[in-house]
């Protein structure tokens, strides 16, 4: 079978919001072998069986997990914004209003990103993919990232929110896309997310 393909004897792959502390252990070393060869090789570099080796988890165990490698890197991107919810949480946006602390949570992400720009562009590229793994993993990282915003717009109506989120991962993503294929630079990213924010934020500014 080929490296990457759902074996045809494989469990199936659905919802399984419940995992004992073992199960959890074993899927966070995949992910963190995910992030190990992405941040080292790119896209290309991630394949299961060495996913496998480096976690020291058996090949059959990841197909019981992650339907593809795609599905796989989305849930490495879910698990990323999950870890940027944290860090906000943590130590929260710096600004005078909405639109420089949306700014400045933005920035953070985009920094991260730029830091390892082969593991980034896997990450995009996964989440491209029409894998459905990947379009549950999708619903998680917008979940994190609405964690991140509805604070710092909680002065809105929950719909006003919910618009100005939903364009601002948009425009995020399109920017990333045009990134990842080599079409412009990573301070570009931050610019269209810079006017988004001015656009989409500024008239709701206290």
């Amino acid at each position: 079978m080929a490296d990457d393909a759902l074996p045809p004897d494989g469990d199936p792959v659905g919802e399984t919001p419940d995992y004992t502390p073992e199960q959890l252990e074993r899927r966070r070393r995949l992910i963190d072998a995910a992030f190990e060869l992405g941040a080292a090789g790119g896209y290309e570099a991630v394949h299961m069986r060495d996913v496998a080796a480096t976690a020291n988890v058996a090949l059959a165990t990841i197909y019981r997990n992650f339907t593809s490698k795609d599905h796989l890197l989305a849930e490495a991107m879910s698990e990323w914004t999950g870890r940027l919810r944290d860090r906000v949480a943590q130590r929260p946006p710096r600004g005078d209003n909405p639109t420089d602390q949306m700014i400045d949570v933005l920035d953070r992400a985009c920094a991260t990103m730029a830091r390892q720009p082969k593991l980034s562009k896997a990450l995009v590229r996964a989440m491209a993919s029409p894998d459905a793994g990947v379009r549950s993993s999708g619903g998680a990282v917008r979940s994190s990232i609405a964690d991140v915003g509805d604070p710092i717009l909680a002065h809105l109506d929950a719909d006003t929110r919910a618009d100005i989120l939903a364009v601002l991962g948009h425009v995020w993503y399109s920017a990333l896309i045009t990134w990842a294929n080599g079409r412009t630079d990573f301070d570009t990213v931050a610019d269209e997310l810079h006017r988004a924010c001015r656009v989409l934020i500024s008239p709701y500014n206290p």
